[in-house]
């Protein structure tokens, strides 16, 4: 495989597909043996079928980005790839996102189908109508998340995935404004839907996720079933607030935001507090107590 494929396939986005890992984790369910397989085929799946929507992307795009100063120089835009192979690079990635999660589950192949029907709603029509762009890749986190619950069939909290969406909006208008600002007054050469977008919007959206995020995921850690069977959980919150309150300061701040994927694998508060939210959702889990907080039922 040469460059300009991998470059195609830009496995970095893969990921996003870490999300799949939360109700196996929050279920006990990680490192059992039987479903070890499973999760990994739902994660093969949708790494293949997010790249075949990057391909897809890239395709129909092709004449927008040579125009481009920057996106000319993608594998397909380029010439690099010519339109032969990113045709068959597609097909090729489906066949493997629906061969992997086939033996998964009818559930999860469902959601597999729902995830490649709106990527290519995504990709035709919804990414250039604000609001709407961001919420279709939010639903595209949910549906990750729901993927893990379906593949080790375990129920999942709604509040977790709310957490999830709000999470994944708050990223989403961060990209966006980081693209606002970065592009300034030309903003139809790089992306047409920040026509649709002012900075102020974009700042209030920003907050609301953050809220959000943070809303849900303390409700999840102090209400949810698996919150009742592990008090402890609580003690995670800590690195969901730190990490948010982190992200929204380098992308207001810093103005970091533009490339997400990255900034979580380059920043040291970020790495830092999903390692220690994994060390300490993992001891709650694994019987850790505190018996100084009172958690509510409802």
């Amino acid at each position: 495989m040469n460059l300009a494929m991998i470059r195609l396939l830009r496995p970095k986005q893969w990921t996003k597909g870490a999300v799949v890992l939360a109700a196996p984790i929050f279920s006990n369910r990680f490192l059992e043996g039987s479903d070890l397989l499973k999760i990994f085929l739902a994660l093969v799946s949708i790494s293949a079928m997010s790249s075949c929507a990057y391909v897809f992307n890239d395709f129909i795009d092709q004449d927008r980005d040579r125009a481009h100063p920057v996106k000319k120089f993608r594998p397909i835009a380029s010439g690099e790839i010519s339109k032969n192979q990113a045709i068959v690079t597609g097909i090729l990635l489906a066949i493997i996102a629906f061969s992997a999660i086939s033996s998964v589950g009818r559930s999860a192949t469902l959601l597999i189908i729902l995830y490649a029907v709106l990527q290519i709603l995504y990709n035709l029509w919804l990414k250039d109508i604000p609001v709407t762009d961001v919420f279709i890749v939010s639903i595209g986190y949910v549906i990750r998340a729901m993927l893990g619950a379906a593949a080790v069939v375990v129920p999942i909290s709604g509040w977790l995935l709310f957490c999830t969406g709000a999470l994944a909006l708050l990223v989403g208008f961060g990209k966006r404004r980081a693209e606002f600002v970065l592009n300034q007054g030309s903003h139809a050469i790089t992306r047409e839907v920040l026509t649709g977008y002012t900075r102020e919007v974009l700042d209030i959206f920003l907050v609301l996720s953050a809220a959000g995020a943070a809303m849900s995921y303390g409700i999840y850690s102090l209400i949810s079933d698996t919150a009742h069977k592990h008090p402890a959980l609580i003690l995670t919150s800590i690195w969901v607030l730190y990490a948010i309150y982190r992200y929204v300061y380098l992308v207001v701040a810093k103005n970091e935001g533009g490339e997400p994927e990255s900034l979580f694998l380059k920043d040291p508060h970020l790495i830092a507090s999903i390692i220690l939210f994994l060390i300490f959702a993992i001891a709650a889990l694994k019987g850790f107590q505190i018996h100084l907080v009172e958690v509510p039922r409802i």
